[in-house]
């Protein structure tokens, strides 16, 4: 396997969520390792997050394992009845189906570095635990909880 250059990975800034949920993670910046190297049953991101962003909404997958290990930095990891400080070398792991809603905020004066793999289920369905959005794998789309696309 060939190494694979950052330098020519496309960085994407923010989330693509509809502009009201968007921007508490606007300046997150990501790099999808996973897609460079060609990877179909995993996904792998690199991700920058500045100082006082959100890695994303508070949100649990229907199908789809998730882990995460910080490289750089310090990240707080919040679920529904915790918060957990996360710093380099730590790591989290979201098993599939459990309704137990997570994201990262970085409270730090620090830029934070973290890896995030998942298996790209194709029947995942992303819930927000907080707000009013899904989205399913199978096509990407933001939708509120009962179905109609923002």
């Amino acid at each position: 396997m060939p190494k694979i250059d950052l330098e020519q990975v496309p960085t994407l800034k923010g989330t693509g969520y509809p502009p009201e949920f968007d921007a508490i993670s606007s300046e997150r910046l990501r790099q999808r390792l996973g897609d460079a190297a060609g990877l179909a049953d995993f996904g792998v991101n690199l991700t920058r997050l500045p100082p006082g962003n959100w890695s994303s909404q508070r949100h649990w997958h229907s199908h789809e394992d998730e882990f995460v290990f910080v490289v750089s930095g310090e990240l707080t990891l919040i679920e529904n009845d915790r918060e957990t400080v996360l710093r380099a070398g730590d790591c989290a792991a979201f098993p599939k189906g459990i309704a137990d809603g997570h994201h990262m905020a970085n409270r730090s004066d620090q830029m934070a570095v973290y890896l995030e793999i998942g298996s790209r289920h194709p029947d995942d369905l992303i819930c927000c635990s907080d707000v009013d959005m899904i989205s399913a794998n199978a096509d990407g789309l933001f939708r509120h909880r009962d179905g109609r696309p923002y």
